[in-house]
């Protein structure tokens, strides 16, 4: 049988690609209205399309036109294309009718991938030629039985290999689990940016064409996945490079703060001190309980001149400086300070022109000091944001077996935001899982997440610990509840991890009090 894997996409097929979205999804979606879900085509439904309308030509091959097409290192096709319902064999019988009696070599791999990628490219211009695409479109199908397009899909990621060399999954929605938070600790070299990559092509490729898609945001702390040199690395996500929010160039399609038309000015003080307190909290300067009380009554009184519509920070600033004595209305204090520096950076729009949780995107932090106030407005804001859609979600589906997982929140450099009494990522990760939103920790160290706001690690279904410059004997404890020699065991096994390897708690061993109480898993390499 064919292979179809790690397929190169030769040069003109993204085009191609691009062009038939954009002619598809002119079609399908209902312009000037904000109150419909714009349909989106994935990747993978048209790299398909276009191969299957490929094959349907009956015309004869000719070998020189497919030698000269030139693969890329520019990205994949994603297996998937091929895998999904376990088409490979017809796949493979289908070339070889197409290509019996062409003079090229089907057992040659490179002649293999460019004969896939010239199926794909015809495909395409078939479809982009004349009405095709309608005729397409419009074609009456016979619907079978399955139902899978309605079915929750069940995400069991396969993140690499045990010890043993069987497949090493995380078990994300089924009813039994209790949580889906995953924290993920490891030094600068550990292997953490593909774990995390791993994590999040898993979670897209198992969901991505099902009617329960599961969406993420990224806090790309390192620029890493928003750098157009890895933009091969977007393709294993299913998404392009207009999911990329970049704060330094545009600011970030969503107005942070809450609307509390219709709501009591209780839950309008409630919120003013939480946000006062993030404010405060984002920054390292001292602040007196004076400067405190002016910010929360600053936000009040913002509320009460927009009548309870959605705030600004220009609002705030404005309200503050009204409260100070007349002798310092004029000077900056610690506050004042923070306020202006987030309307300089002009963060964020006054309308929301995109649905987070419906949506997938990664927030480009590079440029950003990771500890300024700045970064951590950013994740702060966006994190709040999530809460506020949360409020207004429908409970997600579930059946006897699985539970819907709508959205992931992917967090590096995480530490950066434990520090504080974070309310709403706590809220995020303590409620979420009731509508389907979940949150991925990683930082460069286990310890960071023992914090005196949030017990992290009661409420991680998944911590993973990757290479450590050093580990707490208590946080050993407290993960795996070992002590003595099972606590020394665990010493070792951590320092003696390689780049891409973790260790992963092992319930079974723990519930049954014998055997290793830890699992070492090599990760798979994908980026």
């Amino acid at each position: 049988m064919i292979l179809f894997n790690s397929i190169p996409i030769a040069q003109g097929v993204p085009e191609l690609i691009n062009q038939l979205k954009d002619e598809i999804e002119t079609r399908v979606n209902i312009r000037n209205t904000t109150q419909n879900k714009q349909v989106s085509i994935s990747q993978n439904m048209l790299f398909r399309v276009s191969f299957i309308a490929g094959l349907t030509q009956t015309d004869s091959r000719v070998a020189g036109d497919i030698v000269e097409l030139k693969l890329t290192a520019n990205g994949t096709i994603h297996d998937t294309v091929f895998q999904r319902n376990n088409l490979q064999p017809l796949w493979s019988a289908l070339i070889k009718l197409r290509y019996r009696g062409v003079a090229i070599d089907i057992e040659n791999a490179t002649n293999i991938r460019k004969i896939i990628n010239y199926e794909v490219k015809r495909g395409a211009i078939l479809l982009l030629k004349d009405s095709n695409l309608d005729d397409w479109l419009h074609a009456e199908v016979a619907v079978g039985r399955s139902r899978s397009f309605n079915t929750i899909p069940t995400l069991r990621l396969q993140v690499g290999t045990y010890e043993d060399d069987l497949d090493a999954y995380l078990d994300m929605n089924s009813s039994g689990i209790t949580n889906t938070q995953v924290l993920v600790a490891g030094t600068t070299g550990s292997g953490k940016s593909n774990l995390l990559a791993v994590l999040l092509q898993e979670l897209r490729s198992l969901s991505v064409e099902t009617n329960f898609p599961v969406n993420f945001m990224f806090f790309d702390y390192k620029g890493e996945f928003s750098d157009p040199a890895n933009n091969d690395w977007l393709n294993h996500f299913e998404v392009n490079r207009s999911c990329i929010y970049d704060p330094i160039k545009h600011p970030l399609p969503i107005n942070p703060f809450k609307d509390f038309t219709g709501k009591t000015q209780n839950e309008i003080n409630l919120y003013s001190n939480e946000l006062a307190n993030a404010i405060i909290s984002i920054d390292a300067a001292r602040m007196s309980a004076n400067m405190s009380n002016r910010l929360s009554e600053a936000i009040i009184n913002a509320y009460k001149a927009t009548k309870n519509l959605p705030i600004s920070f220009e609002a705030v600033l404005k309200q503050y400086t009204a409260l100070q004595p007349d002798k310092d209305k004029d000077k900056d204090d610690s506050i004042k300070s923070v306020l202006k520096q987030l309307i300089r950076s002009n963060l964020f729009t006054n309308v929301d022109s995109i649905d987070l949780v419906k949506n997938s995107c990664i927030i480009k932090m590079d440029g950003f000091p990771k500890e300024g106030p700045i970064a951590k407005a950013i994740v702060y804001f966006l994190v709040s944001k999530l809460n506020m859609l949360y409020e207004d979600l429908p409970k997600q589906n579930i059946n006897e077996d699985l539970v819907e997982l709508r959205h992931f929140t992917i967090i590096d450099e995480a530490h950066y935001m434990l520090d504080f009494d974070n309310r709403p990522l706590r809220n995020l990760i303590a409620v979420g899982r009731n509508k389907g939103l979940s949150i991925i920790l990683a930082t460069q160290n286990m310890e960071s997440y023992k914090s005196d706001h949030f017990d992290f690690y009661a409420n991680a279904q998944y911590p993973l610990i990757m290479k450590q410059q050093s580990i707490n004997d208590q946080v050993i404890k407290d993960l795996f509840g070992v002590a003595g020699k099972e606590l020394q065991e665990v010493r070792e096994a951590i320092a003696g991890l390689q780049k891409g390897e973790l260790i992963i708690k092992n319930p079974t061993a723990i519930a049954l009090g014998m055997g290793k109480k830890f699992k070492k898993i090599r990760v798979r390499h994908l980026i």
